[in-house]
């Protein structure tokens, strides 16, 4: 018996010595001077998608109540055939996808699921930006139409958006490239169930009601046998059980617990029952959800997700849900393709400056409907201090070769 055992011992021993150099072996065939083999984090801008994959970036995973780590809801999808999708942009997830570092006009399709600012606070943002962001191409933007009220929709927001910007656009069409702010705004019937309402270049996408308010929807994306389902925020519904089921990647949302609000919050026994459990999801029902649709990745999403919040979020969830699950931040990535399915997380550029745009510059807006300066404005220029700014635009032209005018700080000396 006492040979038997040392037997098995020497055995052990052994077989750990030979998989220990088996992987020595393989690790010394490693380049000291190449990239890593396999990398764990996403670097923006470094990996190419390959014809067949879709990535899914979490640019906002948070609520309402605002906080430095979680914009509000936003999901940048990117398909190996070069289309990129952005499903919601709440508050804050602007500055989220600037540092992915993709040229603004590749990101000019936005679909929104209803218009709480924390999934559309942002989109004043981005279009606004796009002009200094380099983008010379028109922004489409899709979203559901009216219920009670047909000015509630999403052209009649875009429509107040314009007016209240108005005084902004005129002078960035009057001085850059004027397709930037152009917008082209289409309306969804929030009422249809699976309504294909986007078919093309072999993708498609399609809106399903939610049970949140009135007018809100949330959308599924099928492309090369791939299906991303995307909930938008809603109440356990029939509609996404049925149309979400066996997806790819399940993004459905997701809220505290009541007791949670209670104490995180110190809101009423009444509301903290009524935010928690009511035109949402409860971690317990979000696993029960997954446990019907069985995707091959669920992400619990538009939650605080903090050390002390997760552990019990997925314990409510694993009452029902065993499958595999991300509990979302923000710059989560998923890579997907038929075969494989991975999470990491990006590593995002905070200094990020827009890259060079991907068309040729159109002149600004002229003649009549270019914005018009009050003269008054030019009284306040003077000459001590336009000198100095006569003198870098000077040493710019000399530089570059160019003959650029200083248009505003030569005014005070054309008077001479």
């Amino acid at each position: 018996m006492h040979y038997s055992t040392k037997l098995v011992s020497i055995f052990v021993v052994v077989s750990f010595l030979m998989i220990f150099e088996s992987a020595a072996e393989e690790i010394s065939k490693w380049s000291p001077v190449a990239p890593y083999p396999v990398q764990e984090v996403y670097y923006p801008g470094t990996e190419k998608l390959q014809p067949n994959e879709i990535r899914i970036v979490a640019c906002g995973t948070g609520m309402p109540q605002p906080r430095l780590k979680q914009a509000g809801s936003c999901y940048l999808i990117e398909l190996g055939n070069g289309d990129k999708f952005i499903f919601d942009m709440g508050k804050g997830s602007t500055e989220r996808l600037s540092a992915l570092g993709i040229p603004t006009d590749q990101m000019n399709k936005v679909f929104i699921s209803h218009l709480h600012f924390d999934h559309a606070g942002d989109f004043p943002s981005f279009w606004l930006a796009r002009g200094v962001n380099a983008a010379r191409q028109p922004l489409y933007l899709w979203g559901p139409g009216g219920g009670q009220n047909p000015d509630w929709g999403i052209k009649g927001w875009a429509d107040k958006i314009k007016q209240a910007w108005a005084w902004d656009v005129a002078t960035r069409e009057s001085s850059g490239d004027p397709r930037s702010t152009q917008l082209t705004v289409t309306e969804i019937d929030w009422k249809k169930v699976n309504h294909l309402f986007y078919d093309e270049n072999g993708v498609k996408i399609y809106s399903i009601p939610t049970i949140h308010v009135d007018q809100s929807v949330g959308y599924i994306l099928e492309w090369e046998g791939l299906k991303l389902a995307y909930s938008g925020d809603t109440a356990p519904n029939k509609w996404f059980l049925e149309h979400a089921a066996d997806a790819d990647l399940a993004i459905h949302e997701m809220m505290l617990p009541p007791d949670m609000w209670l104490d995180k919050y110190s809101m009423s026994y009444e509301a903290a029952v009524m935010s928690g459990t009511q035109g949402h999801t409860t971690p317990r029902a979000f696993g029960k959800i997954m446990e019907i649709t069985q995707p091959r990745m669920a992400v619990a999403s538009h939650m605080q997700n903090d050390f002390d919040t997760a552990p019990i979020l997925e314990q409510e969830i694993r009452r029902h849900y065993q499958g595999p699950l991300s509990l979302a931040r923000d710059f989560m990535v998923w890579n997907i393709t038929k075969d494989k399915l991975t999470t990491r997380m990006a590593v995002a550029n905070p200094d990020s400056y827009p890259p060079p745009a991907q068309v040729p510059a159109q002149p600004p807006t002229g003649g009549d409907n270019a914005y018009q300066w009050d003269p008054f404005s030019f009284t306040g220029l003077e000459k001590r201090t336009s000198a100095v700014t006569n003198e870098v635009v000077q040493e710019f032209n000399d530089k570059h070769g160019t003959d650029v005018e200083p248009v505003l700080s030569s005014i005070p000396f054309k008077s001479e």
